[in-house]
């Protein structure tokens, strides 16, 4: 696997896990995107395309496919399986903890976000959160359960 190189918006060093769908620039994280989008220019074709149509609002945003690298696939949610997480009246409970959802505000924001992480696996609430996620989108397997 190749290693991740700088992020061209904040400059962090091998954190630039993402694609611009556009042009290709490498950046780290939502914000760093944002950044991005505010002076990146879409391709001339992709404009003309948008102003025959009468559209003066941005492309629908880009395929997950064309955001995550080759790397970063095995880490991969399908689409069908993020759509539970919206479902969860458990995930949307524990989503109304203002708490929680400052540690999650941080994280995102973060720079070192793996460092932070490990800090914020220590947090009983944070570790319920991570919990129930991945319970919705990989649910135990059932192959140890002994029958009755």
């Amino acid at each position: 696997m190749r290693a991740p190189g700088p992020c061209a918006e904040c400059g962090a060093g091998d954190a630039a896990r993402y694609r611009c769908p556009r042009c290709g620039t490498a950046y780290c994280s939502v914000p760093c995107c944002r950044t991005h989008r505010e002076h990146c220019a879409p391709e001339p074709r992709q404009e003309r395309q948008r102003e025959a149509a009468g559209h003066g609002s941005p492309p629908e945003p880009a395929p997950l496919e064309d955001i995550l690298s080759e790397e970063d696939e095995q880490d991969r949610v399908p689409p069908e399986k993020l759509k539970l997480l919206g479902e969860s009246e458990e995930l949307r409970d524990l989503l109304l903890n203002p708490h929680l959802r400052q540690l999650l505000l941080t994280l995102d924001q973060a720079r070192d976000k793996s460092s932070l992480m490990r800090k914020f696996m220590q947090e009983p609430l944070f570790v319920e959160f991570a919990d129930c996620c991945l319970s919705i989108v990989e649910p135990p397997e059932k192959e140890n359960i002994l029958p009755e």
